[in-house]
């Protein structure tokens, strides 16, 4: 792996926490770094615990007040709207 130097600013006690862990772990401070980026890289896509009982509260309510239409329900409706716009949609009178 070829190594690509960069800069970064960082605050003081973020430094005192990359220094002392490098330490008690006895690598170099870069090493810390990468390891700490590919952890922290690897959990951003994944929801956290509250996020996924959030989602799945919102699924359940919505499964619950979907209609208990069959699909041959839904079929015919869908040929009928179709059928409807075909012939031009709803006639309305030109008097109000």
């Amino acid at each position: 792996m070829s190594a690509v130097r960069l800069t970064f600013s960082l605050d003081r006690e973020t430094v005192r926490r990359l220094r002392t862990t490098a330490e008690r772990l006895r690598k170099p401070q870069s090493q810390v770094v990468r390891e700490a980026v590919e952890e922290y890289s690897a959990r951003v896509g994944r929801l956290s615990d509250g996020e996924r009982a959030a989602m799945l509260r919102t699924f359940d309510r919505v499964m619950a007040s979907a209609p208990a239409r069959t699909a041959a329900d839904v079929a015919a409706e869908i040929r009928d709207v179709r059928a409807a716009r075909r012939r031009g949609g709803r006639r309305r009178s030109r008097s109000r």
